[in-house]
């Protein structure tokens, strides 16, 4: 059956903080969005350990899916409106695209588990190839209803993920540097966090794209709005995503699935009191598609809830951490320091503490804007500005603002360690030498600014 064959008798209609309303018309899209395998998005959180920070984030991804969606609804309503293809090869919009591009947009993220990046760092996973996965298996819901569009519908759209699909203004209008799932993340997560960082003019970008025969374009008229855009994700990075005590969370949420691995995996030594069956396919690195289906935050705060009150000092400690919110403390360090975090180890060591799963290094770097190099292992589509004329101008080589910050790394490297390990003087305890050596390191310059 073709898509457009499939269109709601009456619009349904989701209303959204971001968008207002999400507008779905077609039966496709409403089928994919009630089958089980989206549904589980609402309980995998679209900021993971950030609600911890910003208490309002506690937004999902199915949200974010949604308001993808939407922005891509929007994107081809403008190019069809404005810009429709009148000959095969004129580099207009084909509206014949809005199917696939629409689907993309919509399963883009279906593939993430449960506190999304951590996971995947301790258990191997690519959330990309399993959203690939979950839309060409034929044993998902999803898979089933994009073949009623055709038989070959699931892998035209896994091949818009992937990168790989043959019209690149599909590709580019889910995955560029200024696309539908950045456009979306950016005032969503903005709104929930309670900040202005990701706040720019949606409506000018969406009115100044374009397409152009290799991909798409905006109009110079609007490059401001694209600076201001650049701007916002930056600043979005830098205050948000990137935020210390976020990051600090994060390395014991993975230092706590790293330890729960390792002990499950190491029966000899470890009698566990309850068997995690959940994740036991994961600790025996074998697992299907419906094991990693099962998965949601949900079920990984459970099992912290039990591991809490384990025999094993460690995950107990880490677990009620993690839960109770006791961040790990961190400072800066960089290439002249680095030498000292050694000796910050020892003592840490030295204090009681196993530097394996209560220390962490960890460098947050981001691009803000970056020109286009073939030779890069995962190459950026440059953004290109249309000129009265008609052509085509990278931004930076017109914009000073995005000039000064195109191609420069933002953020810090930073040495994480427990709380304990800034003790005042006035407590009375056999290792405070020991507590007051660290300090001291902290306060003579070798590492700088305490978090």
């Amino acid at each position: 059956m073709n898509f457009d064959q499939e269109r709601l008798p009456r619009e349904k209609v989701f209303r959204d903080p971001i968008h207002g309303q999400i507008i779905v018309d077609n039966q496709i899209i409403l089928d994919l969005i009630n089958t089980p395998e989206f549904q589980r998005l609402r309980r995998v959180k679209q900021l993971g350990t950030s609600s911890l920070i910003f208490h309002g984030a506690e937004h999902s991804r199915f949200g974010h899916c949604l308001g993808v969606y939407e922005v891509a609804r929007r994107i081809c309503n403008h190019f069809q409106r404005n810009y429709p293809s009148q000959k095969k090869g004129d580099g207009l919009w084909d509206d014949h695209e809005r199917p696939v591009a629409l689907c993309a947009a919509l399963l883009h993220d279906l593939g993430h588990g449960p506190y999304s990046h951590t996971f995947e760092h301790i258990f191997h996973t690519d959330h990309e190839a399993i959203t690939r996965q979950i839309i060409t298996s034929p044993s998902t819901n999803i898979n089933r209803i994009l073949k009623r569009v055709s038989p070959e519908f699931p892998r035209e759209v896994a091949s818009v993920i992937d990168h790989s699909y043959h019209n690149q203004q599909v590709v580019q209008m889910i995955s560029s540097q200024v696309d539908a799932d950045r456009m979306d993340y950016l005032q969503r997560d903005a709104y929930y966090t309670g900040t202005n960082y990701g706040k720019y003019d949606l409506d000018r970008v969406l009115r100044v794209m374009r397409p152009v025969k290799n991909g798409i374009a905006f109009e110079i008229s609007g490059m401001h709005a694209v600076e201001d855009y650049i701007i916002s994700r930056l600043q979005m990075y830098l205050q948000i995503y990137f935020h210390p005590v976020s990051r600090a969370m994060e390395v014991i949420l993975d230092h706590l699935l790293m330890r729960a691995k390792y002990l499950y995996q190491h029966p000899n030594e470890y009698r566990p009191q309850f068997t995690p069956k959940m994740l036991m396919p994961f600790f025996n690195n074998h697992f299907t598609l419906q094991d990693y289906l099962a998965l949601d935050d949900g079920v990984l705060t459970t099992y912290f809830q039990h591991w809490q009150h384990d025999s094993d000092d460690i995950l107990a400690d880490l677990s009620s951490r993690f839960l109770n919110r006791r961040p790990l403390k961190s400072v800066q360090y960089d290439d002249s320091t680095a030498k000292y975090l050694d000796k910050l180890r020892e003592l840490i060591t030295r204090a009681g503490f196993d530097d394996h799963y209560y220390t962490a290094t960890n460098s947050s770097y981001k691009l803000p804007y970056d020109t286009y190099n073939p030779q890069d292992s995962k190459p950026q589509t440059q953004i290109e500005l249309i000129q009265p004329d008609g052509e085509l101008v990278e931004l930076s080589a017109v914009s000073t603002l995005v000039a000064a910050v195109s191609g420069k790394e933002a953020g810090d490297q930073r040495f994480f360690f427990p709380k304990e390990m800034l003790r005042q003087e006035n407590d009375i305890d056999i290792f405070q030498p020991v507590y007051d050596e660290f300090q001291s390191y902290l306060q003579n310059g070798h590492v700088v600014d305490p978090r």
